[in-house]
């Protein structure tokens, strides 16, 4: 088979074409629930002290004494992670709940990770620039088909 035929058939593999076909339409939805549901556990940390977080009064202390950042912070910082997580996975209100995610997602990535590197193994920027690019996708985008958004017609 040629190069040119390759490309007018879509697929090396033809016969999974259907699956394709038949998956992709539940791939994006698939992203934006978990992105928003792997959120929600941080949240639950900051604000309520839960899987193995330290809650909102410590974290609070963290965000002032080692990232310099105000107490009010890491409130609005355990916030966006709960309910915006939840309103992610939901596809509701999409858009500023993945824009907030994202803006939190980056001055994590920038604050507290940059200076260990890339790496998460290492405690670097990888894993929270990852989670920002895909929330900037649903900021962008919006919660698409299978979202609350889409269900009630209205989305920001």
């Amino acid at each position: 088979m040629s190069t040119q035929d390759l490309r007018t058939s879509g697929s090396i593999i033809p016969v999974l074409n259907p699956l394709y076909e038949t998956l992709a339409p539940l791939t994006d939805p698939l992203v934006r629930v978990v992105a928003g549901l792997f959120l929600v556990p941080h949240g639950v940390q900051k604000l309520f002290g839960l899987f193995g977080g330290y809650g909102l009064e410590a974290t609070e202390q963290f965000f002032q004494a080692k990232l310099g950042l105000p107490a009010g912070v890491a409130t609005f910082a355990g916030l966006i992670e709960f309910f915006g997580g939840i309103a992610l996975a939901l596809g509701l209100l999409t858009r500023p709940a993945a824009a907030l995610a994202t803006g939190l997602l980056l001055v994590a990535a920038l604050q507290v990770h940059l200076g260990k590197g890339f790496f998460w193994t290492s405690g670097g920027y990888e894993y929270p620039l990852l989670w920002a690019v895909v929330t900037l996708a649903y900021a962008v985008k919006g919660g698409g088909r299978y979202s609350i958004d889409r269900l009630i017609g209205k989305e920001i």
